[in-house]
């Protein structure tokens, strides 16, 4: 993972220390408060530990050393202000500022001191995840202190950041540093989704490698889909026959594997089983009488009468009293395997056409009731269902209560957490306005599968050979339009960071909101792709939720964050997760010259 050092040696060895405001090795998420000192650069040396006897703990800065002293990290894009440019017309070149490099070490670290306030505290939500870490001009030791032990991960990965290569073979931290830092938000994630394709448990603990690195602590796993059922479960075995291969499973045991490594590195998962739509496979093994309109073509050719949103069709029958038998007992066994307090349940795109193939719905539908009714018929009955199995806080997608199609149509209890996705701003302004705490997941900004174009087949939309509206310019489906991909354009970097997903909430609002998970649906991912449609994008969601987009003024700091999140994409793949390029390495190399504009205050506020 080192062949790459030596091709930087020459780049990087004037980078360290032109000054204490500009180290070269600034971690991703930016602490909420760090200071750099002006002493001159420590040594390190062989690490000691000193902490509570935990092997949480000792497991992790196991790791974080190693990490540290197989990489030799050179940071590969420092954070520095443009070069000096010729003023347009004028020939006359300014000068671009040299940057100094250091000499000599002013001291030498070789201990770690940990303190940990409470080491039992337990990986639920509301953990607490504070710590400072100080290295004081003239001292030995690197003096770390969290409230619990996975405030004492999360310094240990800022840890792992700063210290980085002298350029000869050793090691340094550039200056003396206090960092007092901990997140704006309790749910700091992504989502995985194993229901269209399979991920691999290796690519599962990959993703969760990027998570640890940058401060991302809740997994969602959405594990089923009407696509496939790739969930083994001792109560109804026989829904594994719908897994695309014998192959492509996880086991109870995979099961509790992902979850100890994900609690190992400070990451919760939280499952979801979701329900009572995107319903097929699996489900239909155990009862074909608690399932509407499997059968049906999807899109039935006739758009306005589909059944689902995509391939294959499915809703479990929601006055069938076996789909509660049968819920129950799906919900009651994975709340025994996933130790987390939250439990998601789904709940999104219904659709009403599809009901049309249960004879229990269209009667009745037919006796004057609505969509909106047998929604508030689910949450009636299910909801109390999965609480009698198991006490776990529900989560649940919003269209439960703001589906302009489906949303139920009496009470939805306050304390189900809700998972923005549509509209943006207002729909977080009006679930929050409702008293409900918010997920925010926003698909204008968030969803990282957008952009890729289409995926079903047979579509003559793509058969033009004309742009047919090239004379006045108006994008459409082939010409500057999205494709075939509903959620389009791809979500950038800086569209994620630059996301004021609180602007206009009163304080009280601002207080439900739990956090942000951006979403990787996977109709076009699988262990090829994954790594490279997560990072480093989720990296500038795991900034924007820890310490926010920014500075002391409250400026954007997005272009401040391009250097680093640049160097982080690179520290990423030295560290085994196969995050995409951003931009030409040129870029890396050369701060801020390839940014849309000169001025640095673009942005604003």
């Amino acid at each position: 993972m080192r062949t790459f050092i030596p091709a930087l040696v020459v780049t990087t060895s004037t980078l360290f220390f032109q000054s204490a405001s500009a180290v070269a090795a600034n971690p991703l998420p930016k602490p909420s408060n760090i200071t750099w000192g002006t002493s001159g650069p420590f040594s390190v040396g062989t690490l000691s530990l000193n902490a509570p006897d935990n092997s949480v703990l000792k497991d992790a800065f196991h790791r974080a050393t190693k990490a540290i002293t197989d990489l030799k990290w050179i940071p590969a894009a420092t954070e520095a202000p443009p070069r000096s440019f010729e003023v347009f017309p004028t020939p006359t070149v300014a000068a671009a500022a040299k940057l100094k490099r250091a000499t000599n070490s002013t001291g030498s670290l070789s201990s770690v001191k940990v303190t940990v306030v409470d080491v039992h505290a337990g990986l639920q939500h509301g953990v607490d995840e504070s710590y400072t870490l100080d290295i004081k001009s003239g001292s030995s030791s690197i003096d770390i202190k969290a409230k619990t032990i996975y405030g004492a991960l999360h310094a240990f990965t800022t840890l792992q950041q700063i210290v980085i290569s002298n350029g000869k073979g050793g090691l340094i931290v550039e200056q003396p540093v206090s960092i007092s830092d901990a997140p704006l938000y309790p749910v700091r994630g992504i989502m995985i989704d194993s229901g269209r394709n399979y991920i691999s448990k290796a690519k599962i603990y990959e993703q969760i490698d990027g998570m640890a690195l940058s401060k991302l602590n809740v997994l969602h796993w959405h594990i089923v889909d009407a696509q496939s059922w790739p969930l083994e479960l001792a109560t109804y075995p026989q829904m594994t026959k719908d897994a695309y291969s014998a192959r492509e499973t996880y086991s109870h045991q995979c099961l509790k594997d992902i979850i100890a490594y994900a609690s190992a590195r400070g990451v919760r998962i939280i499952p979801e089983i979701d329900m009572p739509g995107h319903a097929n496979s699996g489900w239909k093994q155990i009862d074909r009488s608690m399932m509407s309109c499997i059968d049906s073509w999807w899109s039935n050719d006739v758009w306005p009468l589909h059944t689902a949103v995509e391939p294959n069709p499915g809703q479990l029958d929601i006055l069938n009293n076996k789909t509660y038998e049968v819920t129950g007992k799906v919900y009651k066994e994975m709340a025994g395997i996933f130790p987390d307090g939250w439990f998601h349940v789904g709940g999104d795109e219904l659709h009403m056409n599809c009901y049309n193939f249960s004879s229990l719905i269209s009667t009745f539908f037919a006796s004057g009731k609505t969509m909106g009714d047998l929604v508030q018929y689910w949450v009636d009955k299910a909801i109390p269902n999965f609480r009698a199995q198991a006490n776990r806080t529900l989560v649940m997608w919003e269209d439960v209560v703001i589906s302009p199609d489906a949303a139920a149509s009496g009470t939805v209890p306050k304390d189900i957490v809700l998972q923005a996705w549509n509209n943006g701003l207002e729909n977080i302004f009006n679930l929050t306005r409702d008293g409900y705490r918010v997920i925010v997941s926003s698909s204008d900004f968030m969803y990282l599968d957008c952009g890729f174009g289409g995926w079903v087949g047979n579509d003559p939309r793509y058969n033009v050979m004309v742009n047919p509206n090239k004379t006045d310019g108006t994008p459409n489906f082939n010409y500057a339009g999205g494709g075939g991909s509903w959620c389009a354009p791809y979500k950038t970097w800086q569209r994620i960071y630059d996301y004021d997903f609180t602007s206009g909430l009163s304080s009280t609002q601002k207080s439900l909101i739990q956090g942000a998970i951006a979403p990787l649906w996977s109709e076009q991912v699988d262990d090829t792709v994954i790594s490279s449609k997560m990072w480093p994008r989720a990296a500038a969601l795991a900034e924007l939720v820890w310490s926010g987009n920014r500075d002391a003024n409250g400026n954007k700091r997005t272009t401040e964050l391009t250097q680093r999140i640049l160097n982080f994409r690179e520290y990423l793949v030295a560290s085994g997760v196969g995050a995409a390029p951003l931009m030409p390495k040129f870029c890396l190399q050369h701060p801020h010259e390839c940014d849309l504009f000169l001025n640095q205050t673009a942005l604003g506020k």
